[in-house]
């Protein structure tokens, strides 16, 4: 592994860091921000200014072009200023690099900008409640007529869909084709006639997900994205997109920050001198410096141009088990104190580790489930045989 920065990276962290000096973020809570969705539009314009927004976009599209490294870099210093997350990160992260491999010119001059300005906010419209692992069996069906396509059916786990301007929609638009084929990806604007967002309360008590119902719902035919009938391969660039490696510099950080206050306040309350609670808390220490390291590993190999392949397996599944573990040290060494909610003035720390405790259940799930995570461990790696059908 490479530990060593070039004078570039060196430079552009010392640039950001700048700049973050001189544009402190807005001071929300991270168990809160989804809440904040004007505070935190205004935080993306502010980034935006100093063209400090999809910096892994190419120059020409309004980003900077920034090599792995220096997006690795530019998570870690968002996350140690707790800056909040932006609330166009879709818009950034899966439909921008989507719309750059397979839209329209007159798409990309009509909704890049835009995106990294947070004008428009986008959300993804992929899973059904009949089509989550399996994402090619979906039924919402885009029907072409009087010169546009209608759109009708219902997508779910939508994030910030109440807060969007369009979204990124699959849509069965041959039903007579095999599953994978008659799937097209539309551009489909939120604010249109036809359109109910509700929003699913989660464990949490938070509302970041939600159900989005269509009911003939007429659609621009210049806001197909692709090819029609070819949704299922422009679909792969936006999932290549969202299962991308950038999440875990953060991650990496934030645990950092949460273990460091997790001893603070052991030792402020005097629980740093029960065995038990250190051995927990050295493993807490001990499980952030592993996940370091294997950040570390996959980021020199995808600078070397390697693809990482099943192994990323092994990292979403050590994060998980890794935050599961963090926020069960917090409720064995607080107690029944560590279990109040956000919304009680006497919570611990603002509530979140009772929120972590909740919200790590989620990290199991999100992103592949833990047991997909072992299978492909077990076969792809470890060349366990299959299990049976």
């Amino acid at each position: 592994m490479d530990f060593d920065l070039s004078e570039q990276d060196v430079a552009f962290g010392d640039e950001f860091r700048a700049w973050l000096a001189e544009h402190t973020p807005p001071p929300i809570d991270v168990a809160a921000d989804f809440r904040e969705a004007e505070t935190l539009r205004r935080w993306q314009r502010t980034l935006a200014s100093g063209r400090w927004v999809g910096i892994h976009w190419p120059a020409e599209y309004g980003g900077r072009g920034a090599s792995l490294v220096q997006v690795a870099i530019y998570n870690e210093e968002l996350a140690r200023t707790h800056a909040p997350q932006i609330l166009g990160r879709a818009g950034v992260n899966l439909v921008g690099p989507t719309l750059m491999t397979y839209g329209t010119e007159e798409q990309k001059l009509a909704w890049l900008p835009k995106i990294l300005s947070a004008e428009h906010i986008w959300c993804q419209l992929f899973s059904e409640p009949g089509a989550g692992s399996d994402l090619a069996g979906l039924s919402t069906r885009a029907e072409k007529r009087d010169g546009a396509y209608y759109v009708t059916g219902q997508k779910v786990w939508s994030s910030y869909a109440k807060f969007a301007d369009f979204g990124i929609g699959l849509v069965r638009t041959d039903p007579s084709a095999p599953k994978h084929k008659g799937i097209s990806m539309l551009a489909i604007p939120l604010q249109a006639s036809g359109i109910e967002v509700r929003p699913l309360r989660q464990i949490t008590g938070e509302s970041e997900f939600n159900e989005v119902f269509f009911d003939n719902v007429e659609v621009p035919l210049q806001n197909l994205i692709g090819v029609e009938n070819d949704g299922w391969r422009v679909a792969g660039t936006t999932l290549a997109n969202e299962r991308g490696t950038s999440f875990v510099w953060k991650e990496q950080v934030l645990h950092e920050v949460a273990r460091d206050l997790l001893w603070r306040r052991a030792v402020r309350d005097g629980n740093d001198a029960d065995p038990l609670a250190r051995q927990k808390l050295a493993q807490s220490w001990m499980d952030v410096e592993i996940f370091r390291l294997h950040n570390a590993r996959t980021l020199t190999r995808l600078s070397r141009g390697e693809q990482i392949g099943p192994e990323s397996s092994i990292v979403k599944l050590f994060w998980t088990e890794m935050s599961q573990k963090l926020a069960e040290t917090a409720g064995s060494i607080f107690g029944t104190d560590a279990l109040i909610g956000m919304d009680d003035p006497h919570a611990l720390d603002g509530g979140r580790w009772a929120r972590a405790m909740l919200w790590s259940r989620a990290s199991s799930i999100a992103g592949g489930t833990s047991e997909i995570q072992r299978n492909i461990i077990g076969e792809r790696i470890l060349g366990l045989p299959r299990e049976p059908k």
